[in-house]
């Protein structure tokens, strides 16, 4: 009687082990999303704050989607520094930093390249990067491959076959061009089944039979972890954060508390992981979260 209880015992605990290993993926992120480290009200000026990037630790640079102005934004002293005028008004979504280098994406696909040299004139240039969809945000650096990766808001295309496609481009920094082919594309349907399995509260949608867990992936933002390399993709309108490793392979959904993250459109990294997201202001003011990496 004792061996079987013992047997029953060492099998319960196999179970769980077995059930735990199978949850590992759903606790990546080394952060604690529900309580940020840091959390600064923005100036009026960035109520419609939608790209961010950082400059030093310091320093940030960030956009607003009606105003052809990169703003440097001092950490410390809370307040603007600077602004460097690049364009007129037009609706700009996403922004990145590649060494003296600013790289400001318009929502239609239009990528500027704007560039300031102490003590130099102020040097713009055009992309016409002729993404397949009007309706791109989200931007960053990819240093290990020299490129930029745009992604794509929302179905990129007419028809059944784009339904539950999302995509990320690739924009070749040497050769000025964008890839032919979408580097990321992330089905949806298989979204679905991982929050499923993983128990991940999806937003849901009313339907005849009832409400249903959605998956829309709407990229908001994107940006690449410094330390373990993945891609991190903000959908504001979801209140969610997907994370997928190099391959493309989900490792990981958080749900964002819509109080907190109420319209999330940024993030950038520090060096040592720390990660910085900034929310539109909506009906409230702007503001900038700090999480401390907790996997260090």
């Amino acid at each position: 009687m004792r061996y079987g209880l013992t047997f029953l015992l060492l099998l319960l605990v196999t179970i769980i082990l077995l059930s735990n290993k199978a949850d590992t993926v759903a606790s990546l992120p080394g952060y604690d999303f529900s309580r940020p480290d840091g959390r600064l009200l923005l100036p009026p000026i960035l109520h419609e704050i939608s790209g961010i990037t950082l400059i030093d630790s310091s320093t940030m640079a960030c956009v607003q989607d009606e105003k052809g102005v990169i703003y440097i934004y001092d950490l410390h002293s809370t307040k603007i520094k600077r602004e460097i005028h690049f364009g007129t008004d037009g609706d700009y979504e996403g922004l990145c930093k590649v060494n003296n280098t600013f790289y400001v994406l318009q929502s239609d696909g239009i990528l500027f390249e704007v560039n300031q040299i102490a003590g130099r004139p102020l040097q713009v240039k055009k992309h016409l990067t002729d993404l397949p969809a009007n309706n791109s945000e989200g931007l960053c650096y990819d240093s290990k491959n020299k490129r930029l990766l745009i992604g794509v808001k929302g179905k990129p295309g007419k028809g059944a076959q784009w339904k539950d496609q999302r995509l990320i481009y690739a924009f070749d920094l040497q050769k000025k061009q964008l890839s032919a082919q979408p580097v990321y594309t992330f089905n949806l349907e298989q979204i679905k089944q991982f929050a499923l399995k993983h128990r991940i509260q999806l937003p849901l949608k009313e339907k005849k039979n009832g409400e249903l867990p959605v998956v829309k992936l709407m990229t908001s933002a994107i940006g690449i972890h410094p330390l373990n390399d993945h891609l991190y993709l903000l959908s504001a309108t979801e209140h969610l954060l997907y994370i997928f490793n190099r391959t493309g392979e989900l490792q990981h959904i958080e749900t964002l508390r819509a109080s907190l993250f109420n319209k999330a459109e940024g993030i950038t990294f520090y060096a040592n992981g720390d990660v910085l997201i900034s929310n539109e202001g909506q009906e409230l003011r702007p503001t900038l979260l700090r999480f401390n990496y907790l996997k260090k």
